[in-house]
């Protein structure tokens, strides 16, 4: 169980990773497309709007590590839940076979007397 949970774990960061790499990429997409594309000179902006892309851009990572970092944390607690849920059912099946095997065993008794 131990090897499956780690490479489960593994596996979950893979995919966040990949997610957070594919957010990023849209949003660098979307960002350069905003951009003047008819500007045939070199790209000239004012510091203070580079200093704003940047933050934007900075702003727009944290977020996504914020949200990345909450999907992780729920994934987490889902497995938590499921063990939880597993047990409870492993227990039950318990309970079931074994009220099984006492009621089965009180009508053969039962049966058994009665002849």
């Amino acid at each position: 169980m131990d090897r499956d949970s780690h490479s489960e774990d593994t596996l979950s960061t893979m995919v966040l990773e990949n997610i957070k790499n594919k957010l990023i990429h849209a949003f660098r997409t979307t960002a350069e497309s905003r951009e003047d594309p008819q500007d045939s000179g070199p790209l000239v902006r004012p510091v203070s709007i580079g200093r704003s892309y940047q933050a934007n851009e900075e702003l727009r990572r944290a977020q996504i590590d914020g949200a990345i970092t909450w999907l992780r944390s729920e994934l987490l607690e889902m497995r938590s839940q499921d063990i939880q849920l597993a047990q409870t059912l492993l227990g039950l099946n318990t309970e079931i076979q074994r009220l099984r095997r006492e009621s089965f065993g009180g009508v053969e008794v039962e049966g058994d007397e009665q002849q």
